[in-house]
């Protein structure tokens, strides 16, 4: 290409980014003049979570001298909306934005709980292992995690596991609860049947669900379970069932091999 070909698309690339620039600059100058009519606030996430209400995030702008209705846009700062409502532990993200319409618009991202813990006090961990409290108005359906639950515990090892329970389909819907006893085992609560799973400290929890996961498809698909009280996991390379109202001897046992189960007094 020629010199003078160049040139003339120096020059167009010039004559554009001008015209752009002369553009933004004319529409933040009128923008400043628009008055705002109306405050559009969307909860991007409302179907899955519900911890604030559209309602609520008004009136916080309220309480603050923040609602930009009847404002004109040069009086509204948009980030000074964005900060004070990330402020509220429920909300994880703002976007604040004016329209040329004399709409102002409020994206907002909710937190994300994972699971809820019970006890003398209690409080949501998220999924960015962040403690949210308990909303008065709204509930979560999460897993529970009671008993002897440590922050550090909460936030570490106990979020691990439930993640683990999670990307699980099985587990994730077989799990309803979770408590830690005094002496730090843990005790799992199903959703179906009455037995109380045993699993004892929270390592190698992965093993130990799927040594039990063989036995419920390899046993209790054909026996059902809802005949123990107790599956005990703490044994190492093997499970130990309790009947109901025996509370002696263990009369089921489960053991494990390398490769399969063997399941022994059924």
């Amino acid at each position: 290409m020629s010199k003078i070909g160049y040139i003339f698309i120096i020059l167009g690339m010039t004559i554009v980014l001008g015209y752009l620039g002369f553009s933004i600059w004319s529409f933040s100058n009128k923008d400043k003049d628009i008055i705002c009519v109306d405050l559009d606030i969307y909860l991007v996430d409302k179907e899955e979570i519900k911890l604030i209400s559209e309602t609520e995030i008004a009136k916080i702008l309220e309480s603050h001298g923040l609602n930009p209705i009847g404002k004109t846009y040069k009086r509204i700062r948009t980030e000074s909306i964005e900060n004070e409502l990330l402020k509220n532990p429920m909300i994880k993200k703002v976007e604040c934005y004016k329209t040329p319409s004399g709409t102002l618009r409020l994206e907002i991202q909710q937190r994300n709980p994972k699971f809820i813990v019970a006890g003398n006090e209690s409080y949501y961990v998220d999924s960015d292992r962040k403690f949210l409290p308990i909303s008065l108005n709204y509930a979560v359906y999460v897993p529970v995690v009671s008993g002897r639950v440590t922050k550090s515990m909460a936030t570490g090892v106990i979020y691990d596991f439930v993640s683990y329970l999670e990307e699980n389909p099985f587990w994730n819907a077989q799990i309803e609860q979770i408590y830690i006893r005094e002496d730090m085992n843990v005790e799992l609560i199903p959703r179906v049947g009455d037995a109380v799973i045993m699993l004892g400290k929270l390592n190698n929890f992965s093993v130990k669900l799927d040594n039990l996961h063989k036995l419920y498809t390899q046993g209790f698909n054909v026996m059902g379970w809802n005949r123990y009280e107790k599956i005990d996991l703490q044994y190492e390379s093997q499970i130990v069932c309790t009947k109901k109202g025996e509370h002696t001897k263990p009369k089921v046992e489960i053991v494990q091999n390398n490769d399969s189960s063997v399941v022994k007094k059924l």
